[in-house]
């Protein structure tokens, strides 16, 4: 362009002839803001890693934090919004690509460029300058020479009116004319060599005054035009540049978005719904209907909680620490079975059965533990095949290495994979038992029943308090024994009595022998109300009434119960209830 620009006349050396100091400016002007402009590219470079610093802590701060059972079931939302915080996170890397281009490819280019530029003007300038001080130099003594050849004309014209003055007049000497001739030829010879000088000077003023601005200064003005252009087409190719840094990483930003969009499309309600069953079934069966109360009928279990409101207000003519003055026996340890457990626990605070949790989760988490086990136990049979072929080779050539090297490893890894076949074999019959369990769980709220209209409990054995076990429209009752879920409560595996005190008429089978040691019974921390009834279907509780109202000896610990101390006909009776089927009212 520059080219056709100068065959067409059409130079900053032909039509800006006499705007040095104009070019001068606006070259400088123009270097300054194509700097600027490199300002910018390097702000923006900044803008750019500052924004991926962020985007990268806003995809750190939003992690959703790990956990064994979450990734165990992870909803779909979350699996997509983890892959969502992925793409993000890409997109920061691009940015940091962004930005890094930006200072390699254009910024360090721009800077290059205009120290090039400023060089040039320069030079261009400095030989501009050099240019017109030679001009004005020459132009100088063209003046002095114009000078000295007016002042030599006046004197030559002066002396030539002398002469002629003389020359007529009749007083003078011949002599003294002579004299003013001499002065006059003299004046005008030196008026001829200052005309001569003026004249050369003239010309060469005029020479270089013309080789000037026709060809030296145009020179410097198109080195100045050309290192604008230059600088423009620098700004046009780097604001090129600078959008090409964002194409090619344009691509990897639309999969990024692309992948947001399929995260978002991996969403499933229904599946998310589905874990959530998984997650939280329990495996009890809902409460069946609330039946119908006639008060219009008696009911025998009036007549019993009357009695037992009775006998538990004349607790009240005890001690001052809540016994009786008699001493009674100790009990043999029953009430250990509760908490002795609570100190075998996984790491997640369940019990290594997992006997706390509902049928259900129960079985999951031992499934779980089962595969765990069985991996484990994969893992240490290879190493141990391992571990032998080794000893085997080592025997059969000892110059590979010593057999007893591998010895100690083998045992441990024998006696690691036997711990390992132990626990796994026990956890399968704990399965196993889970899986067998086929009787219903049933809520609290399920374990009353109506015969004959009236209100009763069953007992483990499925028969009522009445003696007919029939409805109204005399259909049977399922048996009702799995009142409480025995994987789910501390009942299961008891093997100690739940009467520990003498007199008591009520106790188990298995009801170990009393010791001979005395001890005054726990003073009682309050009274408590039974909100159902209860059957005590293993050793360690004690059944109770709707309504009956119980002495609390001893607080619930965590593990869903709370034991009770009632007076009867048959005696003192200790036990465990449920917390939840009571309602409990402490000293302060």
């Amino acid at each position: 362009m520059a080219a056709q620009e100068i065959e067409n006349g059409t130079t900053w050396g032909k039509e800006l002839w006499d705007q040095f100091d104009n070019l001068a400016t606006h070259t400088q002007k123009g270097i300054d803001f194509f700097e600027r402009f490199g300002n910018f590219i390097r702000d923006r470079s900044a803008i750019e890693v500052e924004y991926a610093l962020k985007l990268r802590r806003l995809v750190k701060n939003y992690q959703p934090k790990k956990s064994k059972e979450d990734e165990e079931n992870e909803f779909s939302s979350l699996i997509a919004f983890k892959n969502v915080l992925k793409e993000v996170a890409d997109l920061a890397g691009q940015r940091e690509v962004v930005a890094e281009n930006l200072q390699n490819q254009v910024l360090q280019g721009i800077m290059l460029l205009a120290k090039i530029l400023r060089e040039e003007r320069k030079k261009a300038l400095n030989q501009g300058a050099g240019l017109t001080q030679s001009l004005h130099t020459q132009i100088g003594t063209l003046d002095r020479a114009k000078r000295s050849y007016e002042k030599a004309f006046r004197e030559a014209e002066k002396a030539i009116e002398s002469y002629h003055k003389a020359d007529a007049d009749f007083h003078l000497s011949r002599a003294d004319v002579e004299k003013q001739r001499v002065n006059m030829n003299i004046r005008n010879s030196q008026s001829e060599d200052a005309k001569s000088e003026y004249a050369n000077q003239l010309q060469i003023t005029n020479k270089q005054q013309q080789q000037h601005y026709q060809i030296a200064l145009p020179e410097v003005f198109n080195k100045l035009q050309e290192l604008d252009e230059k600088r423009t087409r620098g700004m046009k190719e780097f604001i090129k540049r600078a959008a090409d840094v964002e194409y090619e990483v344009s691509p990897i930003i639309a999969r990024c978005l692309e992948g947001m969009v399929k995260a978002a499309d991996s969403i499933n309600e229904k599946d998310d719904s589905m874990i959530v069953i998984e997650k939280y079934q329990s495996g009890f069966q809902p409460p069946g209907d609330i039946p119908f109360e006639d008060l219009s009928k008696p009911d025998p279990d009036a007549a019993n909680n009357s009695q037992t409101h009775n006998s538990s207000t004349g607790l009240n003519h005890m001690t001052g620490k809540g016994t009786t003055k008699d001493k009674l026996k100790k009990r043999v340890g029953i009430f250990g079975i509760f908490t002795g457990n609570k100190n075998n626990l996984t790491t997640d605070g369940l019990k290594e059965d997992f006997s706390d949790l509902p049928p259900t989760q129960r079985r999951k988490k031992l499934t779980a533990k089962v595969q765990e086990l069985q991996q484990k136990v994969a893992q240490e049979q290879a190493a141990s095949d391992g571990l032998m072929k080794m000893k085997g080779v080592y025997e059969a050539n000892s110059m590979l290495g010593d057999p007893r090297t591998v010895e100690e490893q083998l045992n441990e890894s024998v006696n690691r994979l036997d711990r390992l076949r132990h626990e796994l074999l026990r956890y399968q019959k704990l399965l196993e038992q889970a899986n067998n369990q086929t009787f219903i769980q049933h809520s609290p709220q399920s374990n009353r029943v109506i015969q004959n209209g009236q209100r009763s409990s069953r007992h483990s054995n499925g028969s009522s308090n009445h003696e007919n076990s029939h409805d109204d429209n005399g259909e049977d009752h399922p048996d009702d024994a799995g009142s409480l879920s025995s994987s789910a409560s501390p009942e299961s595996g008891l093997g100690t009595s739940h009467t520990s005190l003498p007199g008591s008429g009520q106790g188990s089978t298995n009801e170990q022998p009393m010791n001979e040691e005395y001890y005054e019974a726990d003073a009682p921390l309050g009274t408590c109300r039974a909100l159902y009834p209860f059957d005590a279907t293993s050793e360690g509780s004690i059944p109770m009434s709707e309504g009956e109202e119980l002495q609390v000896i001893e607080v619930d610990q965590g593990d869903g119960w709370t034991r009770v101390r009632r007076f009867s006909s048959k005696g003192w009776e200790e036990g465990f209830v449920p917390t939840s089927y009571i309602e409990c009212t402490l000293y302060a």
